[in-house]
């Protein structure tokens, strides 16, 4: 069989869709300057789906240094890996206020949030080691831990009675083996925005010895009294061993970094082949970034209005009767019942007629049966947009309910 043959018959959960998906579910084309209001198909609308929690994207301070420094570096410079001929003082200088900032002795620059945490996951482990993990944690570690050579517990979403079993089986393991145990969650959980219980899992260090890494993209900036994330939130900041966060949320740009004591992070520079291997982050993204965390750490009332929508939205859908799940932080899940045909028309009506621009979550990145709308408020949303888009979600809730969306065409195109 030519190897290709399968791709033709088998697209994957998603990509049999694509037909009907494609440029309007999927890959669509979100145009004009980001901000709450962009253009989809040539229609203006009210836009939940960016991650630009403190709206820092096109916020005017932010502008002039991302111009200033193209103009001054270009795209290119530095040219080469780091370790080889793409080191600079902004790099260090980075590295040094991302560490500080969340209270950490070292950090380490990356070049994307995906890449650099699935290579810090690989450098840190060897066959011997056990991990253990949760079961929503990002496609990002899932598929780092696909790579590792040893053995691997996972723990359902935040079960920490669970969880202490799995460590159980991992102490056992891996005093047989010699190596060592690295428990792995997230800070707040992307789809579901609920908080990963930090506190609690390192109680459990009383009583097994273990490490503790936490993706926390979606805390960063946005959790804790000063923004420094849900370790700072639940009071276990010093007590996170690597605490990693992407740029591509809070800081609405392009990097990473990891942070911990500087003898692993030290370990990390030498080993992690995505950083050896890769061209260094370019200058205008470093000096970008810089002027973005000293935003993050002088303007609280970022973080401020970010809480302000946030509140207005969940409890005014909350008093809508609507479901926003276990969420604690600013990702706001609107929890439906129905098939994925109806999302599918409930998403489209909600953008031809309600004007109101969401990702849609269904099987099987949700149990089948289950739709998820999920809304990502940011700091440059108003109250205005909140209570516009509460209404617009009753009427599609109503409609949803009543069984309309279930004989459209588009509904039956897509299946049960």
């Amino acid at each position: 069989m030519d190897l290709f043959d399968k791709l033709h018959t088998n697209l994957g959960p998603l990509g049999k869709h694509s037909d009907l998906s494609e440029g309007y579910f999927m890959f669509p084309k979100l145009e004009g300057e980001i901000a709450p209001r962009m253009k989809f198909k040539d229609k203006e609308v009210l836009t939940w789906s960016l991650n630009n929690y403190l709206g820092l994207a096109n916020h005017p301070e932010v502008r002039k240094t991302d111009a200033e420094a193209a103009a001054k570096w270009g795209a290119a410079y530095p040219m080469g890996a780091r370790m080889m001929s793409g080191q600079t003082d902004l790099h260090e200088q980075l590295e040094r206020e991302l560490a500080e900032f969340v209270g950490k002795e070292s950090s380490y620059l990356l070049n994307y949030g995906y890449q650099g945490i699935m290579s810090a996951i690989d450098a840190l482990l060897d066959r011997k080691d056990v991990v253990v993990y949760d079961s929503e944690c990002h496609a990002c570690i899932i598929d780092a831990l696909r790579m590792h050579l040893g053995k691997r517990y996972v723990f359902p979403h935040n079960d920490i009675e669970n969880c202490e079993k799995q460590l159980q089986r991992a102490s056992k393991l891996a005093e047989e083996t010699g190596g060592g145990i690295l428990v792995i969650t997230e800070g707040v959980f992307g789809m579901t925005g609920d908080q990963g219980k930090l506190a609690e899992i390192v109680k459990l260090k009383e009583k097994y010895q273990f490490r503790l890494l936490v993706d926390d993209a979606h805390g960063f900036g946005t959790m804790g009294k000063t923004g420094a994330g849900t370790g700072e939130e639940q009071g276990v900041q010093d007590q996170i061993d690597l605490y990693f966060s992407t740029f591509a949320k809070s800081m609405a740009s392009i990097g990473a970094f990891i942070a911990g004591d500087a003898n692993v992070i030290r370990y990390l520079k030498y080993n992690m082949r995505s950083q050896i291997f890769a061209k260094s982050l370019p200058m205008l993204l470093v000096e970008g970034a810089l002027k973005r965390l000293e935003l993050l750490r002088s303007k609280p009332e970022l973080k401020d209005n970010l809480w302000k929508i946030v509140n207005a939205l969940k409890s005014g859908l909350q008093e809508k009767g609507f479901s926003t799940g276990k969420s604690n932080s600013p990702v706001t899940p609107v929890v439906l019942n129905g098939t994925v045909g109806e999302a599918a028309t409930l998403s489209k009506d909600l953008r031809e007629n309600y004007n109101i621009f969401c990702s849609v979550v269904i099987y099987p990145v949700v149990p089948k049966g289950m739709i998820i709308l999920r809304l990502i408020p940011t700091a440059v949303h108003t109250l205005e947009d909140v209570a516009e888009t509460i209404a617009a979600f009753e009427a599609v809730k109503d409609k949803l309910s009543s069984g309309y969306y279930k004989s459209t065409e588009l509904a039956m195109s897509f299946g049960e």
